[in-house]
């Protein structure tokens, strides 16, 4: 009985080390950040729309199948260096696929994923960004849910978050 108890509470604080990883940068001065909760998905999905604008209304559909986008970005190198320790713990955490990884236009990009059963849909997406883009010198996207990988530069490019430039040029 005392091992199941130490499992389920290894269990959790896990889960709870990995959510936190990157809420520390979340109002940090010299980090930008994007959250946005299911709800607010939920209630976004709602907009109406014209029902001729098909953009529109992928970009809807996706939203519906999404629970949780986080972006953090950073001019600074000292908060970029620290923006890629929490990545790794994270990813120590949360074992994701290293999916590509790729430069472009002098940005080291790495996209990690995990799948579902079928390998057509993501769960999870994290897209790592080194470089110099427009500015930034390191960005990190978290988006959780159960979409198609080729969605989410859409959604990016919607929310105005940076690097979408370069998510578009992933999947060509």
């Amino acid at each position: 009985m005392k091992k199941i108890i130490l499992l389920v509470a290894m269990f959790i604080s896990s889960l709870m080390v990995a959510q936190n990883e990157f809420d520390k940068f979340d109002g940090k001065e010299g980090v930008e950040s994007i959250i946005v909760s299911q709800k607010m998905f939920d209630l976004m999905s709602k907009v109406k729309v014209d029902a001729k604008d098909k953009e529109a209304q992928q970009y809807l559909n996706l939203l519906k199948k999404l629970d949780n986008l986080a972006a953090y970005y950073t001019s600074n190198a000292k908060l970029g260096n620290e923006l890629n320790t929490a990545t790794t713990a994270y990813l120590k955490a949360n074992p994701l696929d290293l999916i590509s990884t790729s430069t472009q236009e002098g940005n080291a990009i790495k996209v990690y994923g995990k799948s579902d059963a079928n390998q057509t849909h993501v769960k999870e997406l994290l897209v790592v960004v080194n470089g110099d883009f427009k500015g930034i010198k390191t960005s990190v996207l978290s988006v959780k849910g159960d979409f198609p990988i080729s969605d989410i530069a859409m959604l990016v490019k919607k929310l105005n978050i940076p690097v979408a430039d370069v998510l578009s040029k992933i999947g060509k």
